[in-house]
């Protein structure tokens, strides 16, 4: 008879909560999205960080799979463009394995971001990376029928330029992410 693996409890870590953000930088929240590929019967996933204050998609994963060192590397990417310095991000998941996993919470560590996780069937607390991705359904996926991975590759990466960049947001004053992060940035630093 072969011995029983012993099962270890489930920990959630640490438990999200509601946030404001009064600056950029401060919260972002990251999650998945699955697109299909019509020409080759196939799933490709999107993982994206949305920074809650401006409304910018900091960086994103676009895959044939998503794994949690494409998570580490996109957080790592995008706490390199933003200078994300040690205690001063919070970064709030689901509970995906990706999230979960040491190779993520290892990297997390190492760039001095707080992780959070919410509960399960809570995605009300991931609700700007969920509304982002439901924006993306509507105005890129649901428009195109992608024939290659190539294709889904341009077309998203595409919106993702003019959703930063020229796509206007009410919740934050009808400008778009990008010109909104830059006014706040310089404003913050004429301050200092």
């Amino acid at each position: 008879m072969r011995p029983q693996r012993v099962l270890k409890p489930y920990r959630p870590g640490k438990i999200g909560h509601k946030r404001k953000a009064t600056n950029s930088n401060q919260h972002w929240e990251i999650d998945l999205k699955y697109g299909y590929i019509k020409g080759i019967s196939q799933f490709f996933y999107q993982m994206s960080i949305i920074d809650i204050f401006d409304r910018t998609i900091v960086e994103s994963h676009i895959g044939l799979s998503a794994k949690a060192k494409d998570a580490a590397r996109i957080v790592s990417i995008a706490a390199q463009k933003r200078n994300i310095q040690p205690g001063q991000l919070v970064i709030r998941s689901d509970n995906g394995p990706q999230f979960r996993a040491k190779a993520f919470a290892k990297k997390l560590q190492e760039l001095g971001i707080i992780h959070e996780r919410i509960p399960v069937n809570s995605p009300n607390l991931n609700a700007y990376i969920e509304t982002f991705h439901s924006i993306l359904e509507d105005e890129c996926y649901s428009r195109h029928e992608f024939e290659t991975f190539q294709e889904a590759y341009e077309e998203v990466s595409q919106y993702l330029d003019y959703y930063n960049n020229r796509r206007r947001h009410g919740s934050i004053g009808y400008q778009a992410p990008a010109v909104y992060y830059q006014k706040h940035r310089n404003t913050k630093l004429l301050a200092a």
